[in-house]
C-alpha cells in the first residue's frame, strides 16, 4: 500500500492491515479520484481508499485463502484442497473468467477435479 506523503490519520492506520489484505492503495486526500473511497473522520476526508484493479483478483483470493488454511494450495491434502475450493467459491472466484482452470494449475489437480469439488459443494 502506499501511504500519503503527509501523516496517516490515527483511525486510518487502523484499518492498514485490511487495506493491504484487500490489496488496496491509501491515497492522501488531495490525490484522490472519482471512483477512489474517501474516508471521513469528524465530517472531514482523511485519506482516500483506491481499489485494486480486477487484474489479479484471482491471485489474492488464492492468497487470502493460504493464509486463512496455513499453506499453500499446490501443498494442501485433499481435505484442505476441498476446503480451499468452497472458500474460494464462496468468495466468488469462479465467476472470474478461466478460474477453474487457473485455480486447477495452482493446485496441481485437473479442471475436472476442481469441478468434482464444486459440484459436490453445490448438492
Amino acid at each position: 500500500m502506499n501511504r500519503p506523503e503527509t501523516s496517516v490519520h490515527p483511525a486510518v492506520s487502523m484499518i492498514e492491515p485490511l487495506l493491504d489484505l484487500l490489496g488496496c492503495e491509501l491515497v492522501d486526500p488531495d490525490a484522490r479520484e472519482p471512483a477512489d473511497v474517501p474516508l471521513r473522520f469528524d465530517g472531514h476526508v482523511v485519506a482516500a481508499v483506491r481499489l485494486p484493479a480486477l487484474h489479479g483478483a484471482l491471485d489474492r483470493l488464492i492468497e487470502s485463502v493460504e493464509r486463512e488454511i496455513g499453506c499453500r494450495v499446490v501443498e494442501m491434502n485433499r481435505e484442505q484442497k476441498q476446503l480451499a475450493i468452497r472458500l474460494l467459491d464462496e468468495r466468488g472466484a469462479f465467476i472470474l473468467r478461466r478460474a477453474v482452470e487457473d485455480v486447477s494449475d495452482a493446485m496441481g489437480v485437473s479442471r475436472i477435479t476442481v469441478y468434482n469439488y464444486l459440484n459436490a459443494i453445490h448438492r
